[in-house]
């Protein structure tokens, strides 16, 4: 099921719910799966693994790694499939705007060498995570925001083109005879692309992107281009990156948290699994708002939790590009 078509569906009322290396159903009616690594010792990668059903951007990531290409690079070029994708309303071209109209984006990515680039509440470019990875490698500063991203963006061979399509923009003047502001779960745009990946040689990056919430106010920045919230690289343990009410994820720290989890030795599903339990008790208003995340380690093992059934991930490994359905804390 394509990623805005299970969110339509989810509108309706249909929601469903973990990854991992090896998967074990928990029920035949519900089809919950958690990754659990069958052997731990054995390699489990080259692996990309990517939040909500995005086949074609793990597949492009995949090609990429088949190509000889870095791991980040693999994660720019699956990551740009959906931000191309104008369709999506999410990520890229199509994103819906702010309360004013304007589509503003946000996008970080990590290498394996602990570097990061940040572009924020930028406009007027398709491609964010590019522009992110151009802001690590060709800038001494690490986050760009607003006018001067998008300058340094046209600079570097960018064009500038209008991101707010008419669908995105129908929907903008349907939300304003209301303007109420209320997220809804899996539904109201929470679905931000990120993206871990881990080369043949056992080298991990990530990158996320992402136009916000949907009717944001004006100049709002959530988690997904913060480094250790929406994505946190380390290369000697793990990666993970996160999608959901990025308020809430900002203010635990969670990628930073999953992969200090799992330097503890916790598995990427069991690191999952608490970072979003320390939101649920945290927050007493956690049946308001979704959040997820997915997450790798050195060994490859991959897994993923959220706080409601609705998520989903997509992982490609051996060769088969499959989305997997995550257990979550409180089904909907």
């Amino acid at each position: 099921m394509k990623r805005r078509k299970f969110i339509q569906n989810a509108a309706l009322g249909s929601v469903g719910a973990t990854i991992g290396a090896s998967l074990i159903a928990c029920t035949d009616s519900e089809k919950k799966t958690v990754i659990v690594a069958e052997d731990p010792s054995d390699k489990k990668y080259p692996v990309v693994i990517a939040t909500w059903d995005v086949k074609e951007s793990t597949a492009a990531a995949w090609q990429s790694l088949k190509e000889g290409k870095s791991a980040l690079q693999a994660v720019i070029d699956g990551c740009a499939v959906e931000e191309a994708n104008a369709d999506g309303q999410s990520v890229g071209v199509g994103g819906l705007p702010d309360r004013d109209g304007r589509v503003t984006l946000d996008a970080c990515v990590m290498n394996e060498h602990g570097d990061y680039g940040a572009v924020l509440c930028m406009e007027n470019i398709m491609h964010p995570i590019a522009v992110a990875k151009m802001v690590m490698e060709d800038t001494p500063h690490v986050i760009l925001a607003g006018v001067g991203a998008e300058q340094f963006a046209v600079s570097q061979g960018f064009k500038r083109e209008n991101l707010l399509t008419e669908a995105s923009k129908s929907g903008w003047e349907a939300w304003k005879k209301t303007a109420e502001y209320k997220p809804i779960i899996n539904i109201e745009n929470h679905d931000t692309i990120g993206m871990l990946a881990m080369d043949k040689n056992g080298v991990i990056s990530g990158g996320c992107t992402t136009s916000g919430l949907a009717f944001k106010m004006a100049g709002r920045v959530g988690d997904s281009a913060i480094i250790g919230a929406g994505l946190f690289v380390d290369n000697e343990v793990g990666a993970c990156t996160a999608t959901g009410l990025g308020e809430e994820v900002l203010k635990t720290v969670g990628s930073y948290l999953v992969v200090e989890l799992m330097r503890q030795g916790k598995s990427p599903q069991e690191a999952c699994k608490e970072a979003v339990m320390r939101i649920v008790n945290k927050s007493k208003n956690y049946k308001d708002f979704q959040v997820a995340y997915i997450a790798m380690n050195k060994k490859g093992e991959t897994g993923a939790y959220s706080i409601h059934d609705g998520f989903v991930a997509t992982v490609y490994r051996d060769g088969k590009n499959t989305t997997e359905v995550p257990e979550s804390y409180n089904s909907l």
